[in-house]
């Protein structure tokens, strides 16, 4: 698409965003590549920290109220919700899908700024899809989708092509592809915003207002005319501290920042006017220590790791410090080991966990840190492994307990369903002495965790995680080879900017979408290969401990 296009949509948007209240004061939207489309950039006066860059009114963000406050989709809506067939993000998603089909929506000049398609696995061709074999996101990308046709097919397809109709548009027709584009902008774009109470439930309301017609120029129309805030029937939101109700939503302007490592800019919301001058609005903050040169500002969307970003957004970054690994033994599996309904019930009596998320900065504690770091906050609170019972601290307290960078309540789970016959005996023993000695009280979490610490210890815990993280690392390298074949796909590839699919001639030309899955892959190979050293060496100096 030629640039003189992108800034015409850009013209008819800032049109619609200033006729809605929005406010550009130290910033410009520019159209920045094919990869992330429209971004927020400094104009040349923008100063250092605390400037308001972008104000948003509230009014304007796409919240689940907003959805059952609209005058086609919102009843319809209504009896789904108070049905208890949907939640807020389905209203959300669902009015996304129609408002794009809709010929005058007065959302059309945001909604023709956002992409058309993504770079998400939901987009990915049959070829891409299988570059992420044998990692999580190939198993949870097949899940998602089938669960996406099956709510597109029950409740999307009929109830938007009714509403078409409805609205006096008999020719559009509506696809899963239009209801797979609305969810991945709704999971791509949405913030989670503290809204002020008086917001959400304005002490007085003006009963007659009414919504904006559709049939007015999108361009020019303002979304709101005297909407009236409060709903009759509106979904539950979190109720945060004080006068604040979390809500998720789309506020149009703000949500073309995108993600850096290293923000120079935030958002928050402004209830009485306070910093922004404008009630009930969202604005961008500048948090620089300088001024901002020329050039595109960013917010932070969390610390996420390249799993998380390629599966919501469609981006990864090259050696994400905020890397994680996710190890689990599989349910599913229980009832087919020795003495499965003792452990089920141990299991629950601990509260043990048989998932858990290894982010990369675990390895900062370990065995073999790659920096030097300052003591972790788990460290400072010592696991008790001891108590006054008569069986209690028998077993000695291994001298590595301060370098396992494994969770304990994840040990706690691989510890149980390690247990060997005699261990479940010896536990079961201990556990009764401490019921007499208490005329019949159960025993708690921590006591149970306790017995089966001094009954098993560590070894057979470690020797089943050492199992599953080079079962991880079969399964990773069966599918696409080791680490050091994807670092040198990376380093020899030629990336098109582009996520479509392109014959790849010369043995480089590598799409963004692929590009994307070898940098994710080659991450989870690597944690996998230094969480398992992690593990082998506490096995290690486990068995030791325990001759």
């Amino acid at each position: 698409m030629a640039i003189s296009e992108e800034e015409a949509k850009l013209e008819r948007f800032l049109d619609w965003l200033q006729v809605n209240g929005g406010e550009l004061r130290g910033c410009n939207i520019k159209y920045s590549d094919s990869l992330k489309g429209f971004g927020i950039f400094a104009s040349t006066s923008t100063q250092a920290s605390d400037e308001v860059l972008l104000v948003v009114p509230l009014d304007l963000a796409i919240t689940p109220m907003r959805v059952l406050q609209d005058p086609l989709l919102g009843p319809e809506c209504q009896k789904m919700f108070e049905q208890g067939q949907v939640d807020d993000r389905f209203l959300m998603i669902l009015f996304l899908t129609l408002e794009r089909l809709r010929i005058n929506s007065s959302w059309k000049p945001y909604l023709d700024m956002l992409p058309t398609r993504f770079g998400n696995p939901l987009w990915f061709s049959d070829d891409d899809i299988l570059e992420l074999k044998g990692t999580n996101l190939y198993h949870a990308t097949e899940l998602q989708k089938k669960k996406l046709l099956s709510l597109y097919h029950d409740k999307v397809e009929v109830l938007v092509t009714k509403l078409l109709i409805l609205d006096g548009d008999s020719e559009s027709k509506v696809s899963f592809e239009h209801f797979l584009w609305a969810n991945s902008v709704f999971w791509s774009r949405a913030l989670n915003i503290p809204l002020p109470h008086s917001f959400v439930f304005p002490q007085s309301q003006d009963d007659t207002g009414e919504c904006t017609s559709t049939s007015e120029s999108p361009e020019t129309a303002p979304v709101n005319s005297n909407e009236e805030k409060e709903i009759q029937a509106q979904p539950a939101p979190s109720v945060g501290s004080g006068d604040t109700i979390w809500v998720e939503g789309l506020v149009p302007g703000i949500d073309f920042c995108n993600h850096d490592l290293k923000p120079v800019a935030t958002w928050e919301v402004d209830g009485i006017g306070s910093v922004s001058r404008v009630p009930f609005s969202m604005y961008l903050l500048s948090v620089a220590q300088r001024p901002i040169p020329k050039k595109e500002i960013s917010i932070s969307y969390g610390n996420k790791g390249n799993e998380e970003l390629l599966y919501l957004y469609g981006f990864v970054i090259d050696n994400n410090p905020d890397d994680y690994l996710m190890v689990h033994y599989p349910v599913e599996a229980i009832p087919s080991i020795p003495f499965s309904d003792s452990k089920g019930q141990l299991l629950e009596a601990q509260n043990a966990q048989l998932r858990c998320l290894l982010p990369k900065s675990v390895l900062n504690h370990g065995f073999f840190p790659r920096t030097t770091s300052v003591i972790r906050e788990s460290d400072e609170k010592e696991t008790v492994r001891s108590c006054n019972f008569s069986w209690s601290g028998k077993r000695k307290m291994p001298t590595y307990m301060n370098k396992l960078v494994f969770p304990e309540d994840f040990m706690t789970g691989l510890r149980t369903i390690a247990m060997q016959e005699e261990e479940i005996y010896k536990v079961s023993a201990m556990l009764e002495e401490l019921v007499e000695s208490r005329q019949g009280e159960q025993p708690s979490e921590t006591e149970v965790r306790m017995a089966v610490w001094e009954a098993c210890g560590d070894s057979g815990a470690l020797q089943l995680l050492v199992d599953l993280l080079n079962s991880k690392m079969m399964k990773l390298e069966e599918n696409s080879g080791t680490e050091e074949q994807d670092a040198r796909l990376l380093e020899e590839a030629c990336v098109l900017e582009s996520h479509e699919e392109s014959r790849d001639l010369d043995g480089r030309r590598m799409s963004r979408n692929k590009w994307s899955s070898v940098v994710y892959r080659r991450g989870q190979k690597q944690l996998t290969r230094l969480l398992l050293k992690e593990a082998e060496h506490a096995l290690h100096l486990a068995l030791s401990s325990d001759h």
